[in-house]
This record gives C-alpha cells, sequence and structure tokens, in this order.
C-alpha cells in the first residue's frame, strides 16, 4: 500500500508541506509505583524533519526507550505516566487521541523495532504469519494471496528467501531475527520507523550489515526515522540530526555536523567522544567517565551531571542550567550561559 492510500484512509494524519514529521516538545515522563517515583523523561523537546534521521544517543537508563515508548503510547499501563508535553505527529497530539486513532497510527504510520528480536517475535507462530498478522491488521481488504505476496516481497527486502517463511523465530540467527523484525515494522511502509538499539545483539559483521540495510531501505522508502543507540559510530554513518540524552535530559543537540565537528560541547558530550578508543594515538587504557548516572528517584537540583564533570562550578550544583543556542546547536551547560562563566570554564 502507497503512502498515499494510507493518508487516504487517515486523513486526520495528512502532513503539512515544510512541517516536521515529529515534534516533542517538553515532554516529561514518570514511572510510579507505591515505593517510589522514577523522573524517566525530564522536559525533552525533539524535532525530526520529514525524511531525516535522528539519533537519540546516551547510556542505559537515560530514558530514550521510555521517550519512544511515549511516542507509541505504549508505556506500562500500571506505572507509566505522561505528565506533561505535546508529542505532535504530522501535526496531531498524539496524547489527545482515542486508543482507535493510535491503533490506526501503530505499525501502520508509526513502526517500531524494538531492542531485542530475541522476545518481538512470537516463538509458537511462524515468521511469515507474524509479518502476515501486521499486514491484514491494517490492510483488511486485501485478499490472503495479496498478503502472501507482501510477505515474500518483505522478505526479499531485507534478504531471506521467501521458502523460510514457514520457520519458525528459533530456526534464525541473531541477526536474520532481526531482519524478520525490520520486515515486520516496514511491511505498512510506515512514514516514521523508530528503531530501539537494532544491532545491539548482534556482532561487528552483522551489524554492519543491518545498518546498511535499514539506510537503504530508508532511503528506498522515503521514511523518516528516530534512532536510539548508545554507538556514536552508528549515528555518524546513519544520523542527519543528533540528540544526546542524560538523565531523561537532552544536554546537547545539533546537526551531526555540530555533534562531531563544532569546537563547543557538553562536558558529558567530551566524556562520550573521549571514552571512544582511538586508532591515531596509542595510550595504555581507555579514559571513560567517573562516576554513575544520578538516582532517577533523586535527582539533583542543579545540573544532572554536575557529580561527574571535570569543570563543575558552584553554580552547576544550585541552579539547573539554561540552553546555549548557536545556529542548529543548543547545549544545555552553565559553562556556555553567559560570558563570564564562558570565560572562566569552557575551553
Amino acid at each position: 500500500m502507497s503512502k498515499h492510500d494510507k493518508t487516504m484512509k487517515t486523513p486526520e494524519f495528512q502532513g503539512v508541506e515544510g512541517a516536521p514529521i515529529l515534534d516533542i516538545r517538553n515532554l516529561r515522563v514518570v514511572y510510579q509505583t507505591d515505593l517510589e517515583t522514577v523522573e524517566a523523561v525530564n522536559g525533552i523537546d525533539l524535532t525530526i524533519e520529514r525524511g531525516k534521521t535522528f539519533g537519540l544517543v546516551g547510556e542505559t537508563g537515560a530514558g530514550k526507550t521510555t521517550t519512544a515508548l511515549s511516542v507509541l503510547r505504549l508505556l506500562p499501563a500500571n506505572t507509566g505516566r505522561i505528565l506533561s508535553g505535546e508529542i505532535l505527529f504530522n501535526g496531531k497530539n498524539v496524547l489527545e487521541l482515542d486508543e482507535t486513532l493510535m491503533q490506526a497510527i501503530r505499525g501502520n504510520l508509526v513502526s517500531m523495532v524494538f531492542q531485542d528480536p530475541m522476545s518481538a517475535l512470537n516463538p509458537v507462530y511462524t515468521v511469515g504469519e507474524q509479518i502476515a498478522e501486521a499486514i491484514r491488521l491494517h490492510n483488511p481488504d486485501l485478499t490472503k494471496e495479496q498478503v502472501e505476496d507482501r510477505v515474500d516481497e518483505m522478505l526479499k527486502l531485507v534478504g531471506i528467501m521467501p521458502s523460510r517463511k514457514t520457520e519458525y523465530p528459533h530456526q534464525f540467527s541473531g541477526g536474520m531475527k532481526q531482519r524478520v523484525v525490520i520486515a515486520m515494522a516496514l511491511c505498512c511502509e510506515p512514514e516514521l520507523l523508530i528503531a530501539d538499539e537494532p544491532t545491539t545483539a548482534l556482532d561487528v559483521t552483522i551489524q554492519a550489515q543491518v545498518l546498511a540495510m535499514i539506510r537503504e531501505l530508508r532511503d528506498r522508502l522515503g521514511t523518516s526515522m528516530l534512532m536510539i543507540t548508545h554507538d556514536l559510530g552508528i549515528v555518524a554513518q546513519t544520523c542527519d540530526a543528533v540528540g544526546v540524552m542524560y538523565a531523561g535530559e537532552i544536554v546537547e543537540s545539533g546537526t551531526a555536523e555540530d555533534i562531531f565537528l563544532a569546537e563547543k560541547h557538553h562536558p558529558y558530550t567530551v566524556g562520550l567522544f573521549d571514552s571512544i578508543p582511538n586508532l591515531s594515538s596509542r595510550t595504555s587504557r581507555l579514559k571513560p567517565i567517573p562516576g554513575l548516572m544520578p538516582d532517577p528517584t533523586d535527582l539533583p537540583k542543579g545540573c544532572v551531571f554536575a557529580e561527574r564533570c571535570a569543570s563543575c562550578m558552584e553554580i552547576c550544583r544550585q541552579e539547573h542550567p539554561g540552553v546555549y543556542t548557536e545556529g542548529t546547536h543548543k547545549i544545555c551547560c552553565h559553562l556556555f550561559a553567559a560570558p563570564s562563566e564562558k570565560e572562566g570554564g569552557a575551553k
């Protein structure tokens, strides 16, 4: 089914020319239990332009997956709560839509490749049945033959022989499982693809193949993408724009050129780059970022990175930093907030 046909069925989600496909504004998400409240996402802003790829980078527990699940409203029903903010998909706030409209979006207009392909596939159904289910759900008018043809087409697209559609997930390797998951996500040609650490469990060779395939399919189908990863190498290969996330906040954002080539960076971004092995210099050991991410149930009132920052000042512990902006480049740090502070701390 073409994107035009899908838009005819869901006219309320027709995009506006020149407008971003996804615009997240001041999103706040918590997980609440009887014992504690985890502040998972704390007022982030994120924009994905149509046809572009946005990379969301950060270490485990930063809030990346929670942000993705919020877009599709798939947070755990008993604990996950969106406190405030807007998530605009094609100009419509998905947080205000009823469940029927959300079902029309999920898998059809917005798809997600989940982090672990082992748990994303049902072990008691063949891979062909699982892809066919996603196609039938959003295209009830298709005949059984048309659905089967579409399944074969999607398997070919991700480099799997259609004859293997009668096999079960346990008969596939990790890389092949991930290809099946990607085929399921792309079978309805979504306008936005969310890829949550799509290569984490794969070895380096298969990782490169999967990434190349994702890029090729994205370009062929014209799909916008949110790429969630902790690997800056993947970001450099795949993304047009980048957000660096730490303790539920986006501490730095901009184009890929801003993040990789600009002179000014958030100290956390500097730490991420310093912890990557450098082939051009010899050293006895890597340079990790000292300390741990703050407890999300008890976040500091100042900068969330203050306790691990070598450039920490007294104001960092007392006040939350503002946003320093230079063109498309944004940094949430006191080092760049005022001329006097820039002279005292920026490098």
